[in-house]
């Protein structure tokens, strides 16, 4: 059982870790110069156990990652036991931020070139889990995926509301209200969390939006891709119209009603088909 109101020393210590490097994201560097100093590439090209151990013999935990967000390696339920230190340095470094911002740059530059309709049925669809909001503070605990998951130490988790948000997705959603989009969220979460959801968003910077969609008990049967296709075209039959899709599993990004173009962010943490 996660324990949550008497850490223990390693969660400490990995959450000294997770926090800063998310809030000093929010803050812009002085200069590039001084990140770089800061935040030091902690992986060669040969993958190893922790910062400089002895190297993974029989797997290559970069093609790993690589194999995942290309969408080849599917299906799985947790990470390589032996990826655990290479996964767990990737999100904690800088490569992670690198990656992720790479994404939102590019739909920054895509919505900048939009021809919005003016009658505020534009939309942006937006992701929560690893997409908004970051549960590396729960995952740090948990072996960042190589535990199978468990939902009940996971909804303790989300009922505390303390996800912070993910910096450089902020960023875009602060960017992409004044172009006259609007925000809508679609959700794997159950409507039971609605209410903690609500404050963690508006608690991690995202102050306004046009819908929050979670999934309700009519969906419990339905995949992640026929759930949010549903959403999607729901929102359609409505009016609006879905400029960008973002999210963190192709599960957010694949099936009908997709909109105009999607967004993968970087998460090989687990997988939701």
């Amino acid at each position: 059982m996660l324990l949550v109101s008497t850490p223990t020393a390693p969660i400490l210590f990995k959450m000294r870790l997770v926090f800063p490097l998310l809030i000093a994201a929010v803050v812009a560097a002085a200069t590039t110069g001084s990140e770089e100093e800061f935040l030091n590439q902690i992986h060669v090209l040969q993958p190893r156990h922790g910062a400089g151990g002895t190297p993974v013999q029989g797997l290559s935990c970069l093609s790993w990652r690589l194999s995942v967000e290309a969408h080849n390696v599917i299906n799985w339920k947790t990470v390589p036991q032996a990826c655990e230190d290479y996964v767990g340095h990737y999100m904690l470094g800088h490569q992670y931020r690198k990656d992720s911002e790479t994404v939102v740059n590019e739909a920054l530059v895509y919505a900048q070139s939009l021809h919005l309709g003016g009658d505020g049925k534009d939309i942006w669809v937006f992701d929560i889990d690893e997409t908004t909001l970051s549960n590396l503070p729960y995952y740090a605990n948990h072996g960042f995926g190589v535990e199978p998951y468990n939902s009940t130490q996971f909804n303790v988790w989300v009922d505390l509301g303390k996800a912070p948000a993910l910096p450089e997705s902020l960023k875009l959603y602060g960017k992409l209200l004044p172009l006259g989009l609007k925000v809508v969220f679609i959700t794997g979460r159950p409507e039971s969390q609605r209410n903690v959801t609500t404050n963690n968003l508006r608690k991690a910077g995202y102050h306004t939006w046009e819908k929050l969609i979670l999934k309700s008990s009519n969906y419990t049967s339905y995949t992640a891709v026929a759930y949010k296709s549903i959403q999607r075209k729901m929102l359609e039959k409505d009016g609006y119209r879905i400029a960008g899709n973002m999210g963190d599993q192709w599960s957010d990004i694949l099936g009908t009603h997709v909109g105009n173009r999607t967004f993968k962010l970087p998460d090989p943490m687990y997988y939701i088909s």
